[in-house]
């Protein structure tokens, strides 16, 4: 059963979806990985998200996803895989960091995860009910 997300939750995750870099915004059941609202992808399955309600990150409302290189406000967007997908492995990676920590330290828990790549970074914040996972473009090198 889908759990539905606090009203303050969703208004700031508009707010976070806005911020200039911001690709794409997920929220996750923590037991299961469903999706619960997400923002900035496209989904190969229209049924996936029935109450997705945040808007897209894009300014000119074109998702990113699909492999395809998207611009907007002239910026060159990465192509990121589908929201399904991208759950998938989130879920999968907080389980075996998840694992990791508490073969390190037995009574301990992950609390933010911040992965970045070339392109990309991820920052996943799991909680007890949900996981925030947030897609932006990785800054510039100083």
């Amino acid at each position: 059963m889908t759990q539905i997300v606090p009203s303050e939750t969703l208004s700031l995750l508009t707010r976070l979806s806005q911020k200039p870099g911001v690709q794409s915004t997920l929220v996750l059941e923590r037991e299961t990985g469903a999706i619960v609202h997400t923002s900035g992808f496209a989904s190969s399955n229209a049924a996936a998200n029935p109450n997705a309600t945040l808007p897209p990150s894009t300014t000119d409302n074109t998702p990113v996803g699909g492999g395809i290189a998207n611009t907007s406000g002239g910026r060159k967007e990465s192509g990121i895989k589908s929201a399904e997908d991208v759950a998938r492995m989130v879920y999968g990676f907080i389980q075996s960091a998840g694992t990791l920590v508490r073969e390190l330290e037995e009574e301990d828990e992950v609390k933010l995860l911040r992965l970045r790549t070339r392109k990309n970074e991820l920052v996943v914040v799991p909680d007890t009910r949900f996981m925030i996972v947030v897609i932006h473009d990785t800054p510039p090198a100083a």
